[in-house]
């Protein structure tokens, strides 16, 4: 929406529920998808909490039968998904239930999308190609960031090229997601902060966003807010349901704002980074979001006074290069206070690499949407600002 032009715009957003001990519907809502064999998609730090044996025996109750996948990098690869599916058809799947966070549900929808189509996952990349809706599948966050439970994205790693690809179709949201805050409490603080992290660029680069429309905004603010009031405390107090639960909503309200309005120039670097180096995504996204919004800043000041505002932070009386250093402050400060104070070098990025990962950045679909196009020599330079 720009001036006083309205512009048409979608929402796609899947049933949901959310509370304390959500994950124990799973098998209820499988049976009303009329499934007999579940494939549970996973990693294996989850099933050592417990919480997949919590999912599998509601599944029990109900005779449904279940085979458990947990081969899944923190990244997911396009040769996971292949296993996955080759499982899925092995064990005569009809359904697929994710527990975990963005990996296991990326990893799951790209499963969903090759059982159903008999196709390699690398044919999907990009915008609605996916013809044959995949199977019924349910989502259980086990992160409050990723939004994939109610997002119609899946970022898969290709091996070959070393690039993430993005898939983007409204066939890839999940029939239900069950959002329990109840798993976040066994996460750690690394994870916490990193995930939470992401949901806050989430938010900010779907506000900022050439495709936002006023109902993402509504959902984008929101999850500003609470993500500033209560990521911090839940970071400090792990076992506080409270707070969980208010980051769990935070990171729900990011999710259908970015499904509907796609993201920006720092998910478009940040998948360059994962798919060349296998970085962890929500650190990369806290490393670059305060670079890019330096960057984007001119194109939009307004959409940032409103972010900042989101955040809390005091505005009043100041110039508008005073009001984007605040802004920006006001980020690095929860960044450093979440104990995320290395720079790209640290973690292995070297200058030679910076080419590569501008050329594949910008060729991602995420950049599309960012409200400044930028060139190679900007990617390059705000990749060099974030060494």
């Amino acid at each position: 929406m720009t001036g006083d032009r309205f512009e048409l715009r979608k929402f796609v957003a899947p049933e949901f529920v959310i509370g304390s001990d959500a994950r124990l519907l799973t098998g209820r809502y499988a049976k009303n998808f009329g499934a007999r064999h579940v494939l549970v998609v996973t990693g294996p730090n989850i099933i050592r909490e417990g919480w997949v044996r919590d999912v599998t025996a509601s599944l029990d109750e109900e005779g449904i039968g279940h085979t458990v996948f947990s081969g899944v990098s923190p990244n997911p690869r396009d040769t996971e998904v292949m296993e996955g599916a080759a499982i899925y058809a092995e064990s005569g799947c009809d359904s697929i239930v994710a527990v975990g966070g963005g990996s296991p549900m990326d990893c799951a929808k790209g499963i969903g999308i090759v059982s159903s189509s008999g196709k390699n996952i690398l044919e999907f990349e990009g915008v609605d190609r996916i013809v044959v809706p995949p199977p019924p599948m349910i989502c259980i966050p086990t992160t409050a960031g990723t939004g994939a439970d109610v997002s119609q994205f899946a970022i898969i790693n290709n091996t070959k090229q070393r690039v993430k690809i993005a898939i983007i179709s409204k066939k890839i949201v999940p029939d239900i997601a069950l959002i329990d805050p109840l798993p976040l409490t066994t996460l750690t603080s690394e994870l916490t902060a990193y995930t939470g992290m992401d949901a806050i660029t989430h938010s900010v680069e779907a506000y900022v966003s050439n495709a936002s429309s006023p109902v993402t905004d509504i959902h984008a603010l929101e999850s500003i807010r609470l993500m500033q009031a209560h990521l911090l405390p839940a970071y400090k107090n792990p076992k506080n349901i409270g707070h969980r639960y208010q980051t769990m909503l935070g990171s729900l309200c990011a999710g259908l704002a970015f499904s509907n309005a796609s993201l920006g120039a720092v998910h478009a670097m940040a998948h360059s980074l994962g798919g060349f180096s296998d970085l962890p995504h929500g650190e990369c996204n806290a490393l670059l979001l305060e670079h890019v919004m330096a960057f984007n800043f001119p194109s939009c000041p307004g959409r940032y006074e409103a972010i900042g505002h989101a955040m809390g932070v005091d505005l009043s009386g100041l110039h508008q290069n005073e009001k984007r250093e605040k802004i920006i402050a006001g980020i690095r400060s929860l960044r450093e206070t979440l104990g995320i104070s290395e720079t790209l070098g640290d973690l292995g990025v070297t200058k030679e690499k910076i080419p590569t990962l501008a050329r594949n950045a910008l060729q991602d679909p995420c950049m599309a949407t960012n409200p400044r196009q930028p060139t190679a020599q900007d990617i390059e330079r705000i990749y060099e600002e974030a060494l």
